[in-house]
């Protein structure tokens, strides 16, 4: 946990140092010209993406690495624009999808052996400041679950207000908090170890190759949480693939073993939206 507390307070330095250095977001930047925002908004396909989609692989980090703790990690996650209209108070209207899968590809069988269906429906405004984007903000009502019975069932809601900011063309802050609502029988005290909340900021370098991230979210007890660290390099200058590295610290990384601790460390490829992921 000490090392955990140290990479966090080396990270905090270098976002501040980063921070002070970087230029204001400015009309002058075409990726967040709020014209060409609105032109996006308005124009962009039904179809899109909403989290990072990514194929990642890696050994736990502490115990000994074991074909159990040494897997594959996926997600796919999708947004569909239910409204072509704007809505009141320049809102949109959507329909989300994410899936994780965890794949046991080293045991006989390969057997998945957790599968996380999150479907969601919100509204989402792009936010302006001053003639500027710098973000946007969501309202969503999302479901969570693995879709098993018995004693291996999970599932909660969760309504949430979630938000990402571009403090400047080269640092963005997101958050999430949310209300959640506990209907899984076998799983009450999946917020102790999932939290009420989540925060984290993200890196960018000025030609969008390198991408660093951090998202840390409270548990229960004071000063405990979960991390998850990710670093991903662009691979092709014209192409949206990434060689991506994540780490995860903590509990709830899937909803079967949301109650046990789990650090684990994969690479692989990764797929993500236009300006940036949400969370």
């Amino acid at each position: 946990m000490q090392s955990i507390r140290r990479l966090l307070i080396l990270l905090i330095a270098a976002l501040a140092s980063m921070q002070a250095g970087a230029q204001i977001l400015s009309t002058n930047d075409q990726r967040f010209d709020p014209d060409s925002i609105r032109r996006d908004f308005r124009n962009q396909p039904y179809f899109g993406l909403y989290k990072d989609n990514y194929f990642i692989f890696g050994p736990s980090i502490g115990p000994k690495p074991t074909r159990k703790n040494t897997n594959i990690k996926f997600q796919i996650s999708v947004a569909q624009r239910l409204t072509n209209a704007t809505l009141p108070w320049g809102t949109y209207l959507y329909l989300f999808y994410s899936q994780k899968c965890f794949w046991n590809v080293l045991e006989n069988s390969m057997p998945m052996t957790d599968l996380n269906f999150n479907p969601g429906i919100g509204l989402t405004k792009p936010l302006f400041v001053k003639n500027r984007y710098i973000g946007k903000m969501t309202f969503i009502i999302e479901h969570e679950s693995n879709g098993r019975d018995s004693i291996q069932s999970r599932s909660w809601n969760r309504v949430a207000l979630a938000a990402n900011v571009f403090v400047t063309k080269n640092l963005m802050v997101h958050a999430k908090l949310w209300a959640p609502i506990v209907d899984g029988e076998n799983n009450r005290d999946i917020v102790d170890y999932c939290g009420w909340c989540q925060f984290g900021t993200q890196v960018v370098s000025d030609n969008r190759r390198f991408t660093g991230g951090i998202t840390i979210v409270p548990r229960r007890h004071f000063g405990s949480c979960n991390v998850v660290i990710d670093f991903a390099m662009r691979l092709f200058k014209k192409e949206n693939q990434y060689l991506f590295f994540q780490f995860y610290n903590g509990y709830g990384e899937g909803l079967l073993d949301y109650n046990k601790f789990h650090s684990q460390l994969r690479v692989g490829l990764l797929i993500r939206p236009k300006l940036f992921s949400d969370f």
